[in-house]
């Protein structure tokens, strides 16, 4: 079974989202929306399927990385997601909740020995494409 296939994005506290976003995207040009950036890639077993990878600036008192109080979260992208956690919990991982689904992908959060918190997805790419409004192309 794959465990992870790839990093789904990174989120970080920070004073003022807005004001970080803009600075991004007026001096890296990453083109941003509300929820920060997708960089778009293309799978390298399927070059016709895309991927992507969320970068996230999040108002510095958010309660999104709880029980961490670590500044950042990293989501990593899996494949099947149910299996993984029956794996994690049979080796003691710490799960913070339970498997949400929508409609583009389900999430769980677990904590890593060190206390920060990770979030694993099992992405639906083609809905989250529809989705998503800020994009960073390569």
């Amino acid at each position: 079974m794959k465990k992870v296939t790839g990093i789904g994005g990174v989120f970080f506290k920070v004073k003022d989202p807005d004001a970080t976003k803009a600075w991004y995207a007026k001096n890296l040009g990453m083109q941003t929306d509300r929820h920060g950036t997708a960089f778009e890639w293309r799978s390298s077993e399927n070059p016709a399927q895309k991927g992507f990878t969320q970068w996230s600036p999040m108002n510095e008192d958010t309660q999104y990385f709880e029980p961490s109080t670590k500044e950042f979260m990293i989501n990593y992208r899996v494949e099947n997601l149910e299996e993984l956690i029956k794996a994690l919990r049979a080796e003691g991982v710490k799960i913070l909740d339970e498997i949400e689904s929508f409609e583009y992908g389900k999430f769980v959060h677990i904590l890593d020995p060190d206390g920060h918190a990770i979030e694993l997805w099992e992405p639906n790419d083609g809905i989250y494409d529809s989705l998503v409004e800020g994009r960073t192309k390569s």
